[in-house]
């Protein structure tokens, strides 16, 4: 029988710098995995240093909806951080995990059900609304870039989730809104949006490497950062773009400027953060957003 953990709501007393906790749809759920004693002070320490000599053990290998998740060592053990699709009914879910030692097993955690409010929004260029048969080819080549950064899997032993905002301004647009443009349904707003001036600098919340830039349809010109295990940040709508495809950079390197590319009825920052291959809510990174 695999053990339930309900953690609705719950804020493990070793979170440290991981994201909060919300059992929700587009939310994230934070599992422990093991029940190891707590770390000697020395190994404690160099983990929480990001010491490269630090030699904690192998860890478990942690499958949701067969997308692999985020685990990272805390001092009691290892946890798994999973993002929960918008679409997950409320209810039972599933982890299947691989010890590196032992069998495997089956942890089973709570989603609470949460509703988003609606946000309809006017854009004054139907083709944004109603692409035509050459921009929905497009389109679905798009499509297929964006799927290969959301899905952009490197192995880090100690992955940063410390966020720093990604540029100053007022949250505009909150996550999961349910969007009509021009009266019509489109899917739920995956990212966060910050209002900011044409030009303000765009940050890159901790370190990463940059997966991938383009300038796309719906999103205009777009910076993909990887910050190990399947941690994707998305930065849209940019003015300009300051990085290369492949650069190791560090948390606070400006990556872009703030512009109202693609489709956006004024500038401002779209920010996305994918998890397991899920988009998330960005604001259970930072202290100051709901």
């Amino acid at each position: 029988m695999a053990l339930v953990w309900p953690l609705l709501g719950y804020t493990p007393a070793f979170a440290g710098d991981l994201p909060r906790v919300e059992q929700v749809p587009g939310g994230i759920a934070i599992i422990p995995l093991t029940s190891q004693p707590a770390l000697d002070n020395d190994l404690r320490t160099k983990i929480t240093r990001n010491d490269k000599t630090a030699s904690p053990p192998a860890p478990p290998v942690v499958h949701y909806n067969k997308q692999r998740v985020l685990v990272t060592q805390q001092p009691q053990g290892w946890v798994a951080v999973v993002g929960i699709p918008l679409d997950t009914p409320p209810g039972e879910q599933t982890l299947q995990v691989q010890p590196a030692s032992g069998p495997l097993h089956n942890l089973t955690f709570m989603v609470q059900d949460k509703e988003y409010a609606t946000q309809r929004i006017t854009i004054k260029n139907q083709r944004k609304v109603d692409p035509n048969p050459e921009d929905m080819q497009r389109i679905e080549r798009e499509f297929t870039q964006i799927n290969a950064a959301h899905t952009q899997w490197s192995e880090e032993s100690q992955v940063p989730l410390d966020f720093l905002k990604p540029a100053e301004g007022e949250y505009s647009s909150p996550f999961g809104l349910r969007r009509f443009f021009n009266g019509q349904p489109r899917n739920p707003h995956s990212g966060l949006d910050i209002a900011a001036p044409k030009g303000a600098p765009v940050y890159a919340p901790t370190d990463a490497t940059v997966i991938s830039v383009g300038d796309y349809f719906f999103n205009g010109n777009t910076v993909f950062l990887d910050h190990g295990q399947g941690l994707v940040t998305m930065y849209c709508h940019l003015d300009k773009i300051t990085v290369q495809p492949g650069t190791r950079i560090t948390r606070g390197t400006v990556i872009g400027h703030v512009g109202m590319t693609g489709r956006a009825t004024g500038p401002h920052l779209h920010w996305g953060v994918s998890l397991n291959n899920v988009r998330v809510n960005p604001a259970l990174f930072l202290p100051d957003a709901k």
